[in-house]
Order: structure tokens, then sequence, then C-alpha cells
């Protein structure tokens, strides 16, 4: 597998409905894409990074960056045995996995189109359909909070995920809890509350919850061993856990007992595995979270979850939730069940529309293997 050719695009799509954590509200999504060629084959990658440095230090600008000043040129004009070897090959460069990622990423796409393999064949999947989870953002009240519930709910959606802060938790889960019963709950903090909220946080015990996602802060590990030992709910690690290291401590600690993949946090596919057999070995399920991304993002994150211990509902929800149209054909669905189908045509196994990502695009550079822009 050789990488010929890079070509960036900025992004800007906007969302149907706005979106609201704890790092505030957006109505549209910044983004970066890399298609790479080589030997008549191309394949797509999306970076995660959004235009703010709120959920991680990434954002798109440095993500451009780092890809065009130093990443570009250990990948481009180079061959590779497989796309396992490409994140070693970045290695010099530290941290920046986000950026990585959306290289390593394009070129699981490009090896898996070159042999003629769905990209979950590849990896590893085992999976013909996964099973889909939804994330509802901070509503403006809790009555519109339970429409949106009842919304997704009567989509199909398996599992209901809501986000939550200091003053948006308590009342949100007791009012979903009462209207919706029993149903597949959890909630997501990004990291919002302090070791000295756990009194505060373990009042969610009773309300049966799946998890609760990283509640302390994004570089914590030993914090949340204390407040994994003083709360029933179960802890999970979200924006944590960026390495596999980091993986391996955290569980080693009782940090958690559930882990968030995203392969844009960790570094790509490989890294992604190689988290996901970790977490098997010891027992740990793991689920596939997400970050708003377009139908070429989505379609990776499909064929990642297809995986044998992605055991939980993910983050992955149809397209026309977040993008009308998307910038893939066909666009991502869901069934009646609950359940998204993996793709079955070679690589990411969805057509890319080239005009739509043009007419998204802000800014647009190639790189060739001679190094010409």
């Amino acid at each position: 597998m050789k990488i010929e050719r890079l070509e960036l695009f900025l992004c800007r799509l906007p969302l149907v409905q706005f979106f609201e954590t704890s790092f505030g509200r957006s109505y549209e999504r910044e983004f970066i894409l890399a298609r790479i060629e080589g030997e008549g084959h191309e394949g797509w990658g999306e970076a995660v990074a959004e235009g703010h440095p709120y959920y991680s230090g990434e954002t798109t600008e440095t993500v451009w960056h780092v890809i065009t000043q130093f990443l570009a040129p250990l990948v481009v004009g180079r061959e590779f045995a497989h796309p396992r070897d490409v994140f070693p090959a970045l290695k010099r460069v530290r941290t920046h996995n986000m950026a990585k990622a959306v290289l390593e990423m394009a070129a699981w796409d490009l090896y898996a189109t070159g042999q003629g393999q769905p990209l979950s064949a590849v990896l590893g999947g085992t999976r013909t359909r996964i099973a889909s989870g939804v994330s509802i953002g901070i509503q403006d009240s809790l009555d519109q909070l339970v429409e949106k519930v009842d919304r997704e709910r009567a989509a199909g959606y398996q599992r209901i995920k809501i986000k939550i802060k200091p003053g948006w938790d308590l009342d949100a889960v007791e009012r979903v809890r009462a209207r919706f019963g029993n149903i597949p709950l959890m909630v997501d903090a990004n990291a919002a509350y302090q070791l000295s909220d756990a009194a505060h946080l373990a009042k969610l015990d009773p309300y049966d919850l799946m998890m609760i996602e990283q509640p302390l802060d994004y570089d914590d590990v030993m914090d949340h061993v204390t407040l994994q030992r003083a709360i029933g709910t179960p802890i999970c690690l979200d924006e944590s856990i960026h390495t596999v290291r980091i993986g391996r401590d955290a569980i080693a600690a009782g940090a958690c007992r559930i882990i968030n993949i995203k392969p844009g946090r960790v570094g790509g596919h490989q890294q992604s595995i190689e988290l996901h057999d970790l977490c098997a070995a010891h027992n740990i399920p793991v689920w596939h979270g997400g970050m708003l991304e377009s139908g070429i993002g989505r379609a990776h994150n499909i064929h990642l979850a297809s995986l044998p211990n992605f055991r939980l509902p993910g983050d992955i929800a149809a397209s026309k939730r977040y993008y009308v149209p998307d910038l893939i054909e066909p666009a991502i669905d869901i069934a009646a069940d609950g359940t998204i189908a993996v793709p079955t045509e070679p690589g990411i196994g969805v057509r890319v529309m080239r005009d739509r990502v043009e007419k998204a695009t802000e800014r647009h550079l190639v790189i060739d293997a001679d190094g010409h822009r």
C-alpha cells in the first residue's frame, strides 16, 4: 500500500438542530477531511477535532498545521505493508492523536478498498449490524428533553444518553425515568464535576443508570478511582483515555467499569483495536462514542463497532439527526429494531459525494509524493 497523494479539506456543515454539552451550544460543525490516493484507489478519513479546544486541546487549525508541516512528510510517498504500520510511523510527533487518526483511518480505507473487502473485515469485525444509541444534548427545558427522548425512542434507538452538568442532572434524570420507566439510560458529564461532588453524584444511584460518562477532569484517573468507590453507578471514561497505556492504568486502578472508544481520541483504528482487546481481556465492556461526525467518519465508526467487545449500544446514530444532506450516499439510517447495517462494499462502503464535500469546503490543499502543494 503506497500513499501517493494527500488532499485536505477544511469543511463546515450546519447541524439540523443545536447540540449542547457542558462545553456550550453548537449550531454547526467545523472539521477536516483527508483523502489519500495510492495504486489507483482512494481512502477517506475525518478528523474529529473541532474549531474550539474545549473537548480536546486539538482544534481544526492545529490538525491542519501538524499534518501539513510534520505528518504528511512521514506518510506521503511511502509504502506500508499494512495500515497498522501508519501510527508507529508517526511516533516522532508527540500526542496530536486526532491529526494522526485522520491519516491512519484513511489508510485503512485505502487498504480495504485495494483488498476488495469491507473495512470491518480487515479490522476484525464480527457483526453485520451494530446496536445504536443516541446522545441528547442539554435542552432549554425538562419538557423539551422529554419530547426529544420520546421522539428518539419512537425512532427505535436502543439506548438514551443525556448530557448533564451541575444544575441539569438529578431533575433531568428523574423526569426521564418517571416518563419512560426502565429504559436503558446513561448520562454524560463531559468532565463537568469535581471529586467534592461525590455525594451529589451518588444521588444518581437509585435511578439504575447504565453508567455516568467522564464525570471528573479530562486528564484524571485517580480521582475517578475514589469516586467509583463512593458511588454505585458504573463510571465510564472517555476524555481521560487517550492512549492504550492510560487505559491499562485506569483498569488496574479501578477508575472505571466501562470505556468509551473514539478512534480520533486514541490515534486511529489500530490503537482502538488494541484498547478494545485490552478491555476484553479484563472483561471491561466498551462502546463507540461519537463526535458529531459526517457520514465519512460515521461509516468508519460503524465498521470499528462491529468488533466483538463493543457490547453496549454506541453513539452512532442516523445521518439525518445531524446533517441534511450528508456527505455520503446512501445515508446512514437506523432500522426499526435500533440497529445499523455494517456496509458490505469495499472500504468504508459508502460513496463520498465530492460535490457536497466541495460545497462544504472552506480550505483545500493537495500534497503529492514530491512534496508539491
